[in-house]
């Protein structure tokens, strides 16, 4: 199962490398932004219910997604990008088994302890 997700989630990063081809942005840009997302991890500096409240909030696929529309409707490729850096960014990380944090430990994710 663990490599069926793994699957699943390198097509949805594949997906977001594919998405960003429409944006009119040079590809270095991405390169860039891709590790940006694992700012919220500096919640956890507070604790660790603020560590999981900020970088679950970085890495969460629905967020991405819901920038993504507000970006298509108003027509902000800023958001456009955004979104796709979001949901590219958090597909790689369950790539490498880095889900959404619990807030009692950074290693307790939803899908399993690292």
């Amino acid at each position: 199962m663990k490599n069926l997700i793994r699957l699943e989630e390198l097509v949805m990063f594949l997906l977001s490398i594919y998405l960003f081809s429409f944006l009119d942005y040079a590809w270095w840009i991405y390169l860039l932004l891709i590790l940006t997302p694992d700012i919220g991890m500096l919640g956890y500096l507070i604790n660790a219910q603020v560590g999981a409240l900020t970088y679950n909030m970085f890495h969460h696929k629905g967020i991405a997604l819901f920038i993504g529309f507000m970006g298509l409707w108003w027509s902000i490729p800023e958001l456009q990008l955004a979104s796709i850096i979001l949901f590219g960014h958090a597909s790689m990380d369950r790539i490498f088994g880095y889900g959404l944090k619990f807030s009692d430990n950074f290693k307790h994710t939803h899908l399993g302890d690292l």
